[in-house]
């Protein structure tokens, strides 16, 4: 059974799947680092069934590494190397059907075994990474470099920290537009869209702070983030159930 609280439903914006939830995850040591992009240049990069998602008129790409615990399909044993691993995502904000989500340009992984099955099952875009995530009581130490030759340069690597008490988002705030979402889009390599849905508590938001070393990850999108992020909230776990993929209708 997962750690994730199935009966506290009353923060999500529409109610849960009445089918089986597939997976369980924990999510551990995370910061959203968000910039604000142009949306003319956003737009071309989202599926014309989706819609681009902005506050206040703007759009944002989000940078997100973290790491994973505890991963498990649903009545299966764990397998061995997908159980634990450090990730970190690039993402921005969509909608459709009324439903808010996420679009992933990119998910890093250092599971091998992991990326590709979540390219096969899952249809997303997963690459393989050389990553570390340390972490202590004062600061997250993380670093990830793309590892495929045959793709775009992508590196990360920072240090970040929380600087205040946990907190939830209040609803209407842009930490709210950020995290507070409860499902993933994804398109199938025969170009129709598929949507996941998630589950877990409201985030435990911290404000942070952030050495950013080396930060590449949105150049193969033909985009630089110049300067630091506008945005850097932080949240030290979270446990999360996932639901298989489903046709857009």
């Amino acid at each position: 059974m997962p750690f994730c609280d199935l009966t506290s439903v009353g923060h999500r914006p529409y109610p849960l799947p009445q089918t089986a939830w597939a997976m369980t995850m924990t999510w551990h040591d995370l910061i959203f680092a968000h910039w604000a992009v142009d949306a003319v240049a956003l737009r071309p990069l989202i599926p014309a069934a989706l819609e681009l998602d902005t506050f206040d008129g703007t759009a944002w790409l989000g940078i997100v590494p973290f790491r994973m615990t505890g991963i498990r399909l649903r009545g299966c044993p764990p397998i061995p190397t997908t159980t634990a691993f450090a990730e970190l995502n690039v993402r921005t904000y969509v909608t459709a059907g009324g439903k808010p989500g996420i679009w992933f340009f990119s998910l890093d992984a250092a599971s091998a075994l992991a990326v590709t099955v979540a390219r096969r099952f899952w249809h997303l875009p997963y690459f393989s990474a050389r990553m570390s995530c340390v972490a202590d009581d004062e600061a997250v130490s993380y670093q990830s470099q793309r590892t495929r030759p045959d793709r775009p340069i992508a590196q990360f690597a920072a240090t970040y920290r929380p600087v205040g008490p946990p907190a939830f988002a209040a609803p209407g705030s842009q930490e709210h537009f950020f995290t507070e979402r409860y499902c993933l889009y994804a398109r199938h390599h025969r170009g129709t869209i598929l949507r996941g849905d998630i589950h877990h508590a409201p985030w435990p938001l911290q404000l942070a702070k952030a050495e950013i070393r080396s930060n590449s990850m949105a150049e193969p999108l033909g985009i630089t983030l110049a300067g630091p992020p506008q945005h850097l909230h932080f949240a030290r776990r979270l446990d999360v159930v996932a639901w298989p993929l489903e046709y857009l209708k």
